[in-house]
């Protein structure tokens, strides 16, 4: 089981710029190792990561074999309204991870 860790302010300032922060648990196997017997171990990858504002994309990051395993996302945007932020991880082997979080603009 995945589990993702969100954390965006409760509330902001109408125009305030304001940190997002967004993790994910995930092994990210890069596909160029070998088992003890030679067998290549299969790429498994998160392939990007998606942040959207109300349904408005506001931040997006693709993900190649280098990236560290529980990859470790922080971006800034400024708080325009109040309303839902909603995170998706995609990756390799039908991999899926959501969750959201609400900010209350003053």
């Amino acid at each position: 089981m995945t589990a993702a860790l969100i954390n965006v302010p409760k509330k902001a300032k109408a125009g305030d710029i304001i940190e997002i922060k967004a993790l994910t648990s995930h092994v990210m196997e890069t596909g160029y190792r070998h088992t003890a017997t030679g067998e290549v171990i299969p790429r498994d990858i998160i392939t990007s990561f998606t942040c959207r504002f109300e349904g408005d994309e506001v931040f997006r990051a693709d993900f190649f074999p280098a990236t560290a395993a529980n990859p470790f996302i922080s971006f800034f945007t400024i708080a325009s309204k109040s309303g839902k932020f909603d995170f998706e991880w995609i990756g390799d082997n039908g991999f899926s991870q959501t969750a959201s979080a609400s900010i209350t603009v003053e």
